[in-house]
């Protein structure tokens, strides 16, 4: 089966936007695309064609799931798998962000040394 290679990374905060490079690239050896905001996720996704997005819950403009339902709309990014990285996560909202479609959530603050693991897990849950 082949590696999780291409991560499309979603964070409005620049510094866990650079922890999260650093994870993924350094010691995940992937290919990342960040995004500071939902709009911008949108416009790049289809030319970076990931193989799974990680998108931040709560940002400025348009938050998480919003930005989701832009990307589902999109047919070349519709069966990609998304996975919700967020600080809030009570039983309600996981389940919440689970029937909006996200295969996953991760709890921030994450660990830069297993996020890269974490992602391919998911990656493979995911069925892809």
């Amino acid at each position: 089966m082949a590696e999780l290679q291409r991560v499309l990374y979603v964070e409005d905060e620049a510094d866990i936007r650079t922890i999260a490079r650093l994870s993924l690239e350094a010691v995940g050896g992937m290919t990342v695309c960040l995004c500071a905001s939902g709009a911008e996720a949108v416009e790049a996704a289809v030319s970076f064609r990931p193989e799974l997005i990680l998108l931040d819950v709560m940002m400025p403009g348009m938050d998480g799931p919003t930005t989701l339902r832009a990307l589902r709309a999109v047919p070349e990014l519709a069966s990609v798998p998304v996975a919700f990285m967020t600080a809030k996560v009570q039983p309600a909202e996981l389940d919440n962000y689970r029937s909006m479609g996200a295969v996953d959530v991760i709890t921030k603050p994450f660990d830069p040394m297993t996020l890269p693991d974490r992602l391919r897990a998911i990656w493979r849950g995911s069925g892809s």
